[in-house]
């Protein structure tokens, strides 16, 4: 791990009395690719903001590379912002947008030996430094020989990486980049996505990236941090935050998710629906409630003879590399990701195996999404309700290994 450039330290935010960040701790290193992901009104916004100097928090510290900047105006912070409207200068071509920020003079301070302003100058970059600079970010952006083009002239990813590289041609050593991606359409936007994480890892610098689209996330992120009502509700890779998310609102929000009641009754061994199933979860206590987390890709289709639950196909939805298909279990109502179709009205079963489940938790949100119902002993179509489904007859450890 790479060292740490920006720490948040317990920040709270507040307009009146609505508290919109609470008391967030947070931790981005150098040269990470690291997103906010959240709806709206999550707070990710906000905390993109008081990272580039924008707004300052009601409560807590922001430290840059050691050192507290809480007081230091934007401007003066090494981060530039790309935001979801590009603000481009309309009379001014892909160059000269690009140059805008070189053309101003910067003020450069000389210390003293004990870290005292001696000096302040203006210091002007030439003609030339400008134009090898510039021409350094057309490379980067894959924008060579649009120099001279009006910015109107354009396509939506075009115009997007003019923005970027004005943002980058500072050399920043944080770019910020608040939904820059929100007005592009569907196969643009994925476009942008690989030239985004390619120039990231181009320039070698930290990008902190603030989206509500999960495929956004998953795609480009090297870190992922999950946030609702203020609050940091998870931090991991993407391949954590999707298969081991620690809460309901996260297995929802990240992705489509079954999430059922059940009770945890050993390690290894969660039971829902009135069945015990293997799991690879343990550290529960015995009996407690829990809330179990079944994706819907992982779900094998089966003759009823051979499931372990069954159920009757109510909808369909053609997506194109699957089928959406929705089976009411008695009442509770799953999505199964499926290549094969399935009519409304088929008896279908369905087979898990241990790494299939996912367990968690109780949480606050826990009952919020999805279909939930409480685990039942209906399920006539299994003949022995004690059996443990997905490792019979096999002690804990081995049912880790079972495929």
């Amino acid at each position: 791990m790479s060292k740490e450039l920006i720490r948040l330290v317990d920040c709270t935010m507040a307009f009146d009395d609505e508290v919109v960040l609470d008391n967030i701790t947070l931790n981005i290193h150098d040269k990470e690719f690291l997103t906010l992901l959240g709806p709206s009104g999550c707070g990710k916004t906000t905390t993109l903001r008081i990272i580039g100097g924008f707004q300052t928090p009601t409560a807590g510290d922001v430290f840059f590379d050691g050192v507290r900047i809480n007081a230091v105006p934007a401007h003066k912070r090494a981060i530039n912002t790309v935001f979801q409207r590009y603000a481009l200068f309309p009379h001014l071509n892909v160059f000269e947008n690009i140059a805008f920020g070189l053309r101003i003079p910067k003020a450069k301070e000389e210390r003293d030996e004990k870290g005292k302003v001696i000096r302040r100058q203006k210091v002007k970059l030439t003609e030339k430094e400008i134009q090898e600079r510039v021409m350094e970010m057309l490379d980067v952006v894959n924008l060579k020989g649009f120099e001279k083009r009006s910015v109107s002239s354009l396509s939506g990813g075009q115009q997007q990486r003019v923005a970027i590289a004005r943002a980058l041609v500072n050399r920043p050593k944080v770019l910020l980049l608040d939904e820059p991606l929100g007005a592009l359409d569907m196969r643009l936007r994925k476009d942008m996505q690989n030239e985004l994480k390619r120039i990231q890892q181009a320039m070698g610098i930290t990008f902190i990236y603030v989206t509500h689209d999960q495929e956004e996330a998953l795609s480009m992120s090297d870190t992922v941090v999950v946030m609702d009502k203020g609050q940091i509700q998870q931090i991991g890779t993407p391949e954590d935050i999707y298969n081991e998310p620690k809460n309901a609102f996260v297995a929802d929000f990240i992705g489509e998710s079954n999430i059922l009641d059940g009770i945890m009754r050993a390690d290894y061994v969660v039971e829902f629906f009135g069945r015990k199933f293997r799991c690879l979860d343990k550290g529960f206590a015995p009996d407690e409630p829990v809330d179990v987390v079944i994706r819907p890709e992982d779900v094998d289709i089966v003759p009823p003879d051979s499931g372990h639950l069954c159920g009757t196909v109510t909808s369909v939805t053609f997506k194109g590399v699957h089928y959406d298909t929705i089976v009411d279990f008695k009442g509770f109502k799953w999505l199964i990701q499926t290549t094969d179709l399935h009519r409304p009205g088929e008896y279908i079963g369905i087979r898990l195996t241990p790494d299939d489940i996912h367990v968690m938790k109780k949480s606050e949100y826990s009952g919020m999404f999805g279909d939930y119902s409480s685990y039942s002993a209906e399920y006539d179509e299994i003949n022995d309700p004690d059996a443990v489904i997905g490792g019979e007859d096999v002690p804990p450890e081995e049912a880790l290994h079972e495929n």
